[in-house]
């Protein structure tokens, strides 16, 4: 972008006369207005944007308005920038695989006479894929949704329905959400969704405006439509020219549901597949299962940096660019991208890829070999697609064909394997091979190739049908070679005539102007002037030379071109039917992609395992309802993968009934926030079926991982930084079961300390009593940490962990040991962390004196003196023992009818009166418990 950027002076400008300028006026104003499209028009040898869209084209990608000219004059005068072709390249690129508020389209034509020959969006990215994709590979596969929300007395029915256009994919489903639609925040990050179709008519809704918020923190683009268009009554019809196979299964599909159809129905409208040919039969269609996978929402891919960012300082910033090391040309690294999103849930299925990864962590000699074949190994999924829309040319089937030769050396390097995983690998992929690539199958394409294209012309990087593949191209070919030697025997008899050697002083010249012609220097022009004037013609004379013919080379010159065309001809339609010949094996090609893309990734966990500087070691997996979470020495990968980190591992043990909720504490920068999502890393990482950087794991298999961490501001969407911290909350306390993972980094911090206290006390005890998931809590509310001291019949299972920290006695120097050790932390570190940034030493003394007056009348003393000894608490005041039992429930009760309160429905004014009325009664409850008090 740089070089476009410091030539933009240079671009082109669009010179239009009043006549021409006055009809591309008249054809702009009538567009239609779409505010997120961003509409280029073709000039040929560059481009140009209009109106609003040269403005943000300008002050996005140039920087500058200097850049901005006007055509016309007066009131109707409109905005222009020029694009040149590289810079229009790097704006689609940028327009629809990095941001996901823009739409796309390319219009061609002239004067007042224009028409849209391109369209493109986040989801929908057919159009641009040879300008997306032709310098590197497809990273992933984006998805479009349309959900259609029905609101009934039940709740909200979700009927989604999407459409994978790379993988020829169509999905359907129908689902209950809640009010914070938690169900389809985690579709929509499974499904790995780019843009999503709603109907219009719910844009004023209150109900959905929480609809709109889940779309924003996915990044997805919404692009709305009318209810009318969400039909599914011709639907099965439409259905049938499209999916492979038998009507029958379909019809059963869409006949289960009663919403999902009409989402399904206006995506096939939006995206127009029934208006090419080409995705006729071609298409496969399944009903998509929310509880296929663990679920992730937004929030939890944000927490354990699952998919890489802009910001990231390098690729090991994030498990995927960390886990990547991917050999084949895209296909395995599309996958590894779907496997992160979609962690398994199945014991066996975590297991059988758990044994491979082994199989090829064991033997360093067939991982090393299989990698080097599959570096070879194109992109085989798109040269399929390519091939199906009949746009593909030999170029794609030349590299097919190289790829399937080296199957049979993956076949061989699979075959010296004897290990205890042999079995295995016969069954998953030795035998599916033998059977992909027998005589019938791939066997036969490579055949196919062998025989109709010219493999010896690819060398001088020529693709061309073999002159032996049809008997008149054959004649073609051979007429052709007769009428050059003709040409070159003239070109002999000539140079004789003239007394001139041949090619030096005589040349034989090939163009499109004159045909063949020969060319002599101005300096021998004298010499055979005489002969030139008379027995040629001429035909140019310039500073390179003479050009010059007779009859002879003039008649064999048009003889030769006819042939030539003719042989072109020929050629292209002899292409076309071996890329439709090609085509046949779709179905082939895709298994075999399926099998070199997860081949591909589980090499990747084996190659990832094998070459840490710690090795990674195979987890122990057991059903969610059995066994506990237990890492020995676990670490988090990302961090000791950099390189200024020397990673001090730590154990976890979640065991139930002991320590299944964790209560952390400990100085900020202690390693608190890293402990605890290396956890949720390493959970994910084994249920996807890679080891995990750990010295010994088991692992019950988690449903889902829920994380509240950090607190960035959500202001854009008119979300504060505590607002947005309880909703990600209420969405754990609504969405999480027993068979959830909880993390849950520094809660209550965005409000008052009792009002954050209590809310994190009322949480905790509600995780612990109700929904019973593993927790790991890290807070600096070291009161929290009577919980796990509470007497029997109070919440069992929780355990008091800190990271801890030492202070040298003589200069008070805080040095982080980032140890995880059992029992709570015994002090507060914020004043030394403060030191450490170097706030003036005035500051600190005065905070150190206003910390001991706080610690020596505080209110927020809630335990008893035997509970404070015990974990080190320097409170001086309890309340009385009774007033915590008397008081928790109706703290309890007061955060779940507030957690109930519908806000989405209501105005600011409404919101606070009810908060008030409540306020009011726990006031009145409050008269005789001190507990219930000091919040108030």
């Amino acid at each position: 972008m740089d070089g476009d950027l410091q030539d933009h002076n240079k671009l082109p400008e669009l010179k239009l006369d009043a006549k021409q300028a006055q009809g591309f006026l008249t054809f702009f104003k009538k567009l239609p207005n779409d505010t997120k499209a961003v509409r280029f028009f073709d000039r040929r040898d560059y481009f140009t944007a209009h109106g609003e869209n040269a403005s943000f084209i300008a002050n996005t990608y140039y920087h500058t308005t200097t850049v901005l000219k006007q055509i016309g004059n007066g009131p109707d005068a409109i905005s222009s920038v020029s694009v040149s072709k590289n810079m229009f390249e790097t704006i689609v690129r940028d327009l629809l695989l990095e941001r996901t508020d823009h739409s796309l389209e390319l219009y061609e034509g002239s004067g007042s006479n224009w028409r849209l020959m391109k369209r493109g969006t986040p989801g929908n990215l057919n159009s641009f894929e040879d300008i997306l994709f032709a310098k590197n590979d497809m990273q992933d596969s984006p998805v479009i949704v349309a959900i259609l929300p029905t609101f009934r007395d039940t709740g909200c029915t979700i009927g989604l329905g999407y459409v994978d256009l790379a993988k020829r994919v169509l999905g359907i489903t129908e689902f209950l959400d809640d009010n914070h639609f938690t169900n389809v925040e985690s579709a929509l990050v499974s499904l790995w969704c780019k843009e999503c179709v709603l109907p219009i008519e719910i844009t004023k809704s209150p109900e959905c405006k929480p609809l709109y918020d889940v779309m924003s923190k996915c990044s997805v683009m919404v692009t709305e439509r009318k209810k009318a268009e969400f039909k599914g009554r011709d639907l099965t019809q439409d259905l049938g020219r499209l999916i492979k196979g038998s009507n029958e299964p379909v019809r059963d599909l869409v006949s289960a549901f009663e919403f999902a159809p009409m989402a399904l129905g206006v995506l096939l409208s939006y995206t127009e597949l029934l208006s090419d040919e080409n995705n006729y039969g071609n298409y496969t269609i399944s009903q998509y299962n929310l509880d296929s996978y663990m679920r992730l929402d937004s929030a939890a891919m944000r927490a354990l940096n699952v998919m890489e960012s802009k910001t990231d300082a390098n690729k090991n910033f994030s498990l995927f660019g960390l886990m990547n090391r991917t050999c084949t040309a895209g296909m395995g690294r599309r996958l590894l991208h779907t496997w992160l999103k979609q962690p398994l849930l199945d014991v066996e299925e975590i297991n059988t890829r758990l044994d491979l990864v082994q199989a090829f962590v064991e033997d360093t000699a067939l991982r090393q070999d299989l990698r080097q074949h599959l570096k070879r190994i194109h992109d085989i999924e798109r040269m399929m697609r390519i091939i199906e829309k009949q746009k593909a040319s030999l170029l794609h089937i030349v590299k097919l064909y190289q790829s399937s030769i080296r199957f049979p050396y993956i076949k061989s390097a699979m075959e010296q394997y004897d290990g205890q995983f042999a079995s295995l690998i016969k069954e998953r992929y030795m035998d599916r091979f033998n059977y992909l690539t027998n005589d019938d199958h791939l066997n036969k394409f490579i055949g196919l190739v062998e025989v109709s294209v010219d493999l010896d012309q690819l060398e001088n990087g020529e693709y061309m049908i073999s002159p032996g593949y049809d008997s008149h191209l054959s004649d073609l070919k051979n007429e052709q070679e007769s009428l050059e030697q003709k040409i070159h025997d003239l070109h002999q008899q000539t140079a004789e005539d003239l007394d001139l050697p041949i090619d030096k002083a005589l040349k034989m010249d090939k163009g499109t102007q004159f045909g063949h012609v020969f060319r002599i220097t101005k300096k021998e022009e004298p010499k055979v002037r005489k002969k030139l004037n008379t027995h040629f013609i001429i035909l140019e004379t310039r500073k390179d030379g003479v050009k010059f013919t007779n009859t002879k080379l003039k008649k064999l010159g048009d003889q030769y071109q006819k042939v030539l065309e003719e042989y072109k001809s020929c050629q292209k339609e002899l292409v076309a039917r071996v890329v439709k010949t090609a085509a046949t094996f779709s179905e082939v090609f895709d298994d075999v992609a399926k099998l070199l893309s997860e081949l591909d990734v589980l090499l990747s966990f084996a190659d990832l395992a094998a070459s840490s500087p710690t090795p990674y070691t195979r987890p122990d997996i057991t059903a969610s309802d059995t066994g506990d979470i237990i890492l020995e020495g676990s670490r988090h990968p990302c961090v000791e993968a950099q390189d200024w980190v020397n990673f001090i591992p730590n154990d976890c043990k979640l065991v139930r009934g002991k320590s299944w909720f964790q209560i952390i504490t400990g100085p900020n920068m202690g390693g608190k926030s890293t402990f605890i999502r290396q956890v949720g890393v390493n959970i994910l990482m084994a249920q996807v079926g890679s080891f995990v950087p750990c010295d010994k794991a088991t692992i019950s298999i988690r449903d889902c991982i829920f994380a509240r961490v950090g607190a960035g501001d959500c202001q854009l969407r008119g979300v504060s930084t505590f607002m947005q911290e309880m909703l990600e909350t209420a969405s754990i306390l609504k969405g999480a079961t027993d068979k959830s993972l909880i993390i849950i980094d520094e809660l209550g911090r965005g409000t008052s300390t009792y009002d954050g206290f209590g809310l994190a006390w009322a949480i905790c005890e509600h995780l612990v009593e109700v929904i019973k998931a593993p927790t790991l809590f890290a807070t600096h509310f070291h009161e929290l940490t009577a919980l796990a001291n509470q007497d029997s019949g109070q919440p069992s299972g929780i355990a008091n962990y800190h990271v801890s920290a030492h202070i040298d006695s003589s200069s008070r120097k805080l040095t982080m040991l980032y140890k995880v050790e059992a029992g709570a932390c015994d002090q507060s570190f914020g004043i030394h962390v403060a030191e450490f940034a170097n706030f003036p030493e005035s500051v600190v003394s005065l905070a150190r004196e206003k910390a001991a007056e706080l610690e020596d009348f505080s209110p927020l003393s809630i335990v008893s003196n035997d509970v404070e000894q015990e974990a080190g608490c320097k409170r001086k005041k309890p309340s009385e023992p009774d007033d915590m039992s008397i008081g928790a429930p109706r703290a309890r009760q007061f955060l779940k009818d507030f957690s109930e309160l519908p806000l989405d429905k209501m105005d600011f004014k409404q919101a606070m009166q009810e908060v008030k009325r409540m306020r009011n009664e726990l006031k009145d409850d409050a008269s005789n418990c001190k507990w219930l008090q000091q919040f108030l």
